[in-house]
């Protein structure tokens, strides 16, 4: 390793969640310590392909992302013994092409689903984040929920239904979801973060309409009945077996409910953190995000969501296992209130990373 940690910074994707890439990458970028890192980029344009030495502004804002240049089109070497990036047509990048850990700042699918990382895991690089199973767990809110609830969490009623089954049968579910959870119920694409896809249904008309918006884009949609309480938030970070637990914050949004909008572009929700919370509260809804980060086996950093309602019921709603870094971000909001600043917050999951890396690698050698 050399004297400085040599950070590939991974964004961009194919997913709807693009331009929250471009954005939280360019944040970590900036905020990476140079005396400590030596940062190189990746960014993955729409269609999927791989450049080195992007940087966030250059795509941020464009429909289509521009390949100027300095941008060289690469791959993974798939060289375990020697964990690097390679050009498309065979030279090494800027660097040689290694890197001790990646960065993948990567949000919703053949990103932050556990794509992304088996790639990395076949070619022998460290990274950041949950691994494959942690990542594609969070991502499916179908899997994650059915995890949740055999590890005894509070999870809100919901119904399942895959694309053909729903317009095979599209009656059939409507009366399933009114019958089975009731008005007004939100309808989610299985495998997509930010609020991407998701539409609150307040009548058999907006059910219909929701379900296709949602069949938009996933196989497979999650209805879920409708939970009126506080929406409030929690960061985690570290191993598997021992993660930390930020203070709590709460999303207030100003109208209808906290969408990908809301989240990105225009700020129309209130980020209050931290929050006060009654001090038994506050160590169940801490108890909580750490059952859920380990349930789905999540590493290095996480955000868990909860719904408290005015009775004290809780429910865990999601866990995101790449939570947005842009300027607004909740996550690292709520570790800087509870004494973790940006900074440090990136020292601290690059080194889960690295241990991460370097455990499954002695037992790999062990095996041979």
């Amino acid at each position: 390793m050399s004297a400085k940690t040599r950070v590939v910074v991974l964004f961009g994707g194919e997913s709807g969640e693009h331009e929250v890439s471009v954005r939280s990458a360019a944040s970590v970028i900036e905020a990476l310590d140079r005396e400590r890192y030596e940062v190189f980029t990746v960014g993955i344009d729409k269609s999927g392909r791989w450049f080195w030495n992007v940087l966030p502004a250059e795509w941020q804002g464009q429909p289509d992302n521009p390949v100027l240049p300095h941008h060289q089109a690469v791959t993974l070497a798939f060289d375990p013994k020697v964990p690097r990036f390679i050009g498309v047509e065979g030279s090494l990048p800027q660097g040689q092409g290694a890197c001790d850990i990646v960065f993948p700042v990567l949000h919703g699918p053949n990103g932050e689903d556990g794509t992304v990382q088996g790639a990395l895991e076949l070619a022998g690089m460290s990274y950041v984040g949950s691994g494959i199973l942690g990542s594609a767990l969070a991502m499916d809110k179908d899997r994650m929920k059915a995890v949740l609830e055999h590890a005894g969490l509070p999870v809100g009623k919901y119904l399942v239904y895959g694309a053909e089954f729903v317009q095979e049968n599209v009656e059939t579910v409507a009366e399933c979801v009114e019958r089975d959870l009731g008005y007004p119920c939100f309808v989610k694409p299985a495998n997509l973060g930010s609020s991407v896809g998701i539409s609150r249904a307040r009548d058999r008309a907006e059910l219909l309409k929701s379900m296709a918006f949602a069949l938009e884009f996933d196989l497979k949609i999650v209805i879920e009945k409708e939970i009126v309480g506080r929406e409030i938030e929690m960061s985690v970070m570290g191993d598997t077996d021992n993660p930390q637990v930020s203070l709590a914050g709460e999303i207030i949004p100003t109208e209808g409910f906290y969408d990908y909008e809301a989240k990105y572009v225009n700020d129309s929700a209130s980020l209050v953190y931290p929050i006060e919370l009654d001090d038994q509260l506050l160590k169940k809804l801490q108890g909580y995000a750490r059952v859920t980060f380990r349930a789905v086996e999540a590493s290095g950093l996480s955000r868990v969501d909860f719904f408290v309602q005015p009775d004290g019921s809780v429910y865990v709603n999601e866990i995101n296992t790449m939570p947005g870094f842009t300027s607004i971000s909740m996550f690292s909001k709520l570790w800087e209130v509870s004494g973790v600043p940006y900074n440090s917050l990136l020292d601290r999951i690059i080194e889960t990373g690295l241990k991460r890396c370097m455990l499954r690698q002695k037992r790999r050698l062990k095996g041979n």
